[in-house]
């Protein structure tokens, strides 16, 4: 299986992908710098920090844009890698080796998954670390809400990025049903629509049960995607 995914990142030139996930950290990392202390999120009228209910604190947002960032950037891999691969036919040379078409798909997905895990992680790491150390010089607009020397920190960091970079696997299921990428990606939209945008008081971004259940039905979906592979004609 590894040699397949290492495959799969050789064939898709892993390499564009590595340097728009830096390029997208880094927008990120000076998006919530200038958030934070240079006050480009306060209201001209009172100074402080015009936010929604909930997202008063430095890691609402930083997990906000993070997880939209990249509840999209693997989406599109996973429409590059499988949905485009079936629509410009080199899915058929893939099928033709003599390995289980499943065990194929399982790789391309995998392939995407561990980047974009790996990607979300050190992007988060990357935002939090730049927000502790402007703290030691500059006063934030938006309270400091999260100790990096806390275990419970990278958990918490670890269990939400398997949540959102899983929760592309939706996306993968409708585009493939569709036969379509431009589906997956905007699949991807919808999804961030339900997870993080707030009616009134009212998130699912907070919900402590929403994150399990999503996470379930991510993998229900990513199953639904691999199952008829074996039989299933190409698109």
């Amino acid at each position: 299986m590894l040699k397949l995914i290492k495959l799969e990142w050789k064939k898709n030139n892993i390499g564009k992908y590595v340097r728009n996930a830096v390029i997208m950290a880094a927008v990120l990392c000076l998006f919530m710098f200038a958030l934070a202390y240079l006050g480009i999120a306060n209201d001209p009228d009172t100074g402080i920090p015009d936010a929604a209910p909930g997202n008063n604190a430095i890691s609402s947002p930083i997990e906000l844009f993070t997880s939209m960032s990249f509840l999209v950037f693997t989406s599109v891999m996973l429409s590059s890698f499988i949905v485009s691969a079936y629509k410009n036919k080199t899915m058929n040379l893939m099928f033709s080796y003599p390995i289980k078409r499943q065990k194929i798909l399982i790789s391309q997905m995998l392939a995407v998954w561990i980047f974009n895990f790996v990607a979300l992680v050190l992007t988060k790491l990357l935002l939090y670390g730049c927000i502790l150390l402007g703290s030691r010089f500059m006063v934030s607009s938006f309270p400091i809400d999260f100790d990096m020397a806390s275990a419970g920190f990278y958990i918490q960091l670890l269990v939400k990025s398997i949540v959102i970079v899983t929760m592309s696997f939706i996306a993968l299921f409708v585009g493939m049903a569709m036969q379509s990428s431009k589906a997956t990606i905007i699949t991807s939209f919808l999804l961030i629509i339900l997870t993080q945008a707030n009616i009134g008081d009212l998130t699912m971004a907070n919900n402590a049960v929403f994150p399990v259940i999503l996470t379930v039905i991510s993998l229900v979906f990513a199953f639904l995607s691999v199952r008829g592979a074996e039989t299933k004609d190409l698109i």
